[in-house]
C-alpha cells in the first residue's frame, strides 16, 4: 500500500512532465497544493468518478485555475475518464486538458476558472443553491440534497475585489457547507508578496462571518485531515482552512516565482524526482498507486445509498421527485408554451406606451409566479430596475426559504454568484442593474458565455435617455461590448411585446446568457399581425412595411423605434418608400439563414440608417459603405432626457436630413 506522500506526488510528477512536455504552464502550485488535494480528494469529497452528473456529488472548484494540472491530476487518477494521453497533451489543440480548466460536466471540470477570486465568487452561489433545493425538497425522512462546495484558492484569488465581495455575502448567508482551502504560499508572479498583500487574512475572513481554521502545515497530514473534519463540523459558517504550503515543493525552485508560471526544465524536474523519491519515467504511474486512487468503487457506492433514499423518497413524494429531477435537468416546465402565450397576449392586449423596464417586471410577474426555479435579485436597484414582482419573497437565510435575492452593491459577485446559482443546476438565475454598470460585472459575463449556462441580466436605465443622471449613468460603449462577446444574447426590445418574446427567448436559451437592455424612458407600444409577432424571436424582422422594394430601411432597437417609425411616415408624406426594421437582438438575427436575412435586409437597398443612442460603429455592418449611422460618438451629457435626445440629434428632422444626404450621395 503506497504512503499518502506516494500518492500526492503522484499529482506532483504528472504535473511537471505535462508542463515540461508542453513547455507551458504552471507547476509551482500543482507541487504545492498536491498535499491538500490528496487529503481532500481521497478521504472526504464525496463524488462519483463514473458519474459526473450525479446531483449530490459535492463540488469542487479550483479557483486559482492556473494550477489545471492539479485538477487533470485528480481526475485522471481517480478514474474520471481523462486519459493519460490527454493528460501527455496539456495545453494541445483539441484536447480536454486546456491550460486554464473550461466547464466540462461530463469529466467532472465544475466550471471554468483562471481569472482570479471568480472560482471562490461562484462557488458561493453553488453553495447557497445547495442550500435553497435542501430548503425546498428534503423532508424530515428523507435527505436528498445534501453535499458541499469544495474550493482551492491562492494569494491572488483573495486579492482579487471580487473575492471580497463575494465572500462577504458567504458570511452573511450563512453558508456553512462551503470551505475553502487557501494555499498561503506567500508568492505569486512578481515574487513575494510582502510588498502588496499584507493584511490579516484570518481576521477578514473572521469579520465575514467565516469560520477559520489554521494556519496549518499544508503538507501535514495529521493536521490536513483535522482541519477538514473542523470545517464539517460547522454548518452555519463557511469555512476557511488557510495552508501553509510550499510552491514547487521538493523542487529546487521551491518557495520563489520562478516556478510559478514557467516549466522547471528536465535538470528541477531530475532534482525534484529524486528529492520525491520518484523512480518511475514520465507519465507513469506504478499500479498500486492507482489503486489506492481510483475512487469508482466508493463513489459508486455512494451514489448507490443515495438512490436508494431518492427512489423511497419518488415513492413517497411523487411530485416534488419529479420538480426536482426536472430542475436538476434544467427542463422548463410542460406547460411552458401556455404560460409564455398568456405572458405575450397580455403584452398586446395592454397596447400600452411603457417603458420596456416596466414591461419587463410585468413579464416577470407572470414567469416568477409559474417557474419555481428563478432567483431573482438586484445590486441594491430593485425598485429601478423591476426584478422583484409580487411572486418574489426575499431569501430568508435562517429557512433559506425564498426566490429573491438583494445582493447589495456588488455587481461583480452578484453576477458570479448568478454563475454559480445556474452552474450548480436547479436554478435559473436572474438579476438587475444599471447597463452602465456592465463594466464592473463584465468578466463575469464572459465567464457566463463560456460555460454556456443559462442567466438573465436585467440591464435597465440603456442609453442617454437617463438624462439628468448625465454621463456617469448614460451607457454608450456597454451594447457593442456585449455584442462583440461571443455567445451571449443582448435583447433590446422596442415595448411590452418584444420584452416578452425576449424573455421568452432568454428563458429557452439552455446554452448562453441573456443581457435583456431595458429603458427608462417609455416606448411606443407597435401594433403588429400575428406573424410580425412570431418574427421578433428571429431577432430581426421587418415592423413597418412598403409596397415593393423600399427605397429606404431604418434599422433601429428598443427607445429609437419609436423614431424610426415616426421618420419613416415622415419619409411616405415626401415620396419615399421606407422600411423599418426592428432588430432587438443582432446575435439571433445574424444566426438566421442567408434567405430570411436577405428578406430582411436586401442587398439590393443601399439607402440604410441604423438608428441607436449606442456606439455608432457597431451598426456598420448593417448599413454598409453607403449608409448613415445615427448614434453616439462621445458620452452623453446631463439634461432631462428630451433634451439629451434632441442635442445629440435623435430627432426626425436630422433622420430625413441623412436620408437626404444618402439619396444626393447616390443620385437617387
Amino acid at each position: 500500500m503506497p504512503t499518502r506522500r506516494q500518492c500526492a506526488n503522484a499529482i506532483r510528477v504528472l504535473a511537471m512532465d505535462a508542463i515540461e512536455k508542453a513547455q507551458s504552464g504552471h507547476p509551482g502550485a500543482p507541487l504545492g497544493m498536491a498535499d491538500m488535494a490528496e487529503a481532500l480528494w481521497r478521504h472526504v469529497l464525496k463524488h462519483n468518478p463514473a458519474n459526473p452528473h450525479w446531483f449530490d456529488r459535492d463540488r469542487f472548484v479550483l479557483s486559482n485555475g492556473h494550477a489545471s494540472m492539479l485538477l487533470y491530476a485528480l481526475l485522471h487518477l481517480t478514474g474520471y475518464g481523462l486519459t493519460m494521453d490527454e493528460v501527455r497533451n496539456f495545453r494541445q489543440w483539441g484536447t480536454r486538458t486546456p491550460g486554464h480548466p473550461e466547464r466540462n460536466p461530463d469529466l467532472g471540470i465544475e466550471m471554468t476558472t483562471g481569472p482570479l477570486g471568480q472560482g471562490i465568487a461562484s462557488a458561493v452561489g453553488m453553495a447557497l443553491a445547495e442550500r435553497m433545493l435542501a430548503a425546498r425538497f428534503n423532508t424530515s425522512e428523507y435527505s436528498i440534497v445534501d453535499h458541499r462546495t469544495w474550493v482551492f484558492l491562492g494569494d491572488g484569488c483573495l486579492m482579487e475585489g471580487v473575492c471580497h465581495e463575494a465572500c462577504s455575502l458567504a458570511g452573511t448567508w450563512r453558508l456553512g457547507k462551503l470551505n475553502a482551502l487557501y494555499d498561503a504560499n506567500g508568492i505569486s508572479i512578481d515574487g513575494k508578496v510582502d510588498n502588496w498583500f499584507t493584511e490579516d487574512v484570518a481576521a477578514r475572513f473572521r469579520a465575514y462571518g467565516w469560520q477559520v481554521i489554521g494556519p496549518v502545515d499544508g503538507h501535514d497530514y495529521a493536521a490536513l485531515d483535522a482541519a477538514l473534519a473542523e470545517a464539517k463540523k460547522d454548518t452555519i459558517h463557511p469555512g476557511l482552512i488557510i495552508c501553509r504550503t510550499h510552491i514547487g515543493f521538493a523542487s529546487p525552485q521551491a518557495d520563489s516565482a520562478a516556478c510559478h508560471g514557467a516549466p522547471l526544465g528536465k535538470e528541477n524536474i531530475a532534482a525534484t524526482r529524486k528529492a520525491l523519491g520518484w523512480c518511475d519515467p514520465p507519465f507513469t504511474i506504478p499500479e498500486d498507486i492507482l489503486v489506492a486512487w481510483d475512487a469508482r468503487v466508493q463513489g459508486q457506492a455512494a451514489e448507490d445509498a443515495w438512490q436508494n433514499v431518492f427512489d423511497a423518497y419518488a415513492a413517497a413524494y411523487p411530485d416534488k421527485a419529479a420538480e426536482f429531477s426536472r430542475r436538476m435537468r434544467g427542463d422548463l416546465p410542460e406547460d411552458w408554451a401556455d404560460i409564455t402565450k398568456v405572458m405575450l397576449d397580455d403584452a398586446v392586449s395592454a397596447g400600452e406606451n411603457i417603458a420596456t423596464r416596466v414591461a419587463s417586471r410585468k413579464a416577470l410577474e407572470c414567469l416568477v409566479s409559474h417557474l419555481p426555479e428563478l432567483v431573482g435579485g438586484a445590486a441594491d436597484l430593485t425598485g429601478s430596475v423591476g426584478t422583484c414582482t409580487s411572486a418574489s419573497t426575499p431569501l430568508d437565510v435562517a429557512a433559506y426559504t425564498g426566490n429573491y435575492v438583494y445582493y447589495g452593491v456588488r455587481e461583480f459577485a452578484m453576477s458570479a454568484v448568478m454563475n454559480g446559482l445556474a452552474l450548480h443546476g436547479g436554478f435559473i438565475p436572474y438579476a438587475g442593474t444599471f447597463l452602465s454598470f456592465a463594466d464592473q460585472a463584465k468578466n463575469a459575463l464572459r465567464l457566463a458565455a463560456l460555460m454556456h449556462i443559462r442567466a438573465v441580466w436585467v440591464m435597465t436605465h440603456d442609453s442617454i435617455g437617463v438624462g439628468e443622471d448625465g454621463p456617469t449613468h448614460q451607457p454608450v460603449e456597454q451594447l457593442g461590448m456585449l455584442r462583440l462577446t461571443p455567445d451571449i444574447h443582448v435583447w433590446r426590445p422596442c415595448d411590452g411585446v418584444e420584452t416578452a418574446v425576449a424573455w421568452r427567448c432568454a428563458l429557452e436559451s439552455a446554452t448562453a446568457p441573456t443581457v435583456l437592455s431595458l429603458s427608462r424612458q417609455k416606448t411606443v407600444f407597435c401594433a403588429r399581425n400575428p406573424q410580425q409577432i412570431r418574427d421578433i424571436a428571429r431577432g430581426g424582422y421587418i415592423l413597418h412595411a412598403c409596397e415593393g422594394t423600399p427605397d429606404i430601411i431604418l434599422i433601429a432597437t428598443g427607445s429609437e423605434v419609436g423614431l424610426a417609425l415616426e421618420a419613416a411616415k415622415a419619409l411616405t408624406q415626401q415620396g419615399r418608400k421606407a422600411r423599418v426594421v426592428s432588430m432587438p437582438c443582432t446575435s439571433v438575427f445574424d444566426a438566421q439563414d442567408a434567405a430570411w436575412r436577405e428578406h430582411v435586409l436586401p442587398s439590393a437597398v443601399r439607402v440604410r440608417m441604423a438608428i441607436e443612442a449606442s456606439a455608432a460603429d457597431w451598426w456598420r455592418k448593417y448599413v454598409g459603405l453607403d449608409g448613415e449611422v445615427l448614434g453616439m460618438v462621445g458620452f452623453g451629457a446631463s439634461a432631462p432626457g428630451k433634451v439629451v435626445f434632441e442635442k445629440f440629434g435623435f430627432t426626425v428632422t436630422h433622420v430625413l436630413e441623412l436620408a437626404e444626404h444618402m439619396f444626393n450621395k447616390l443620385g437617387l
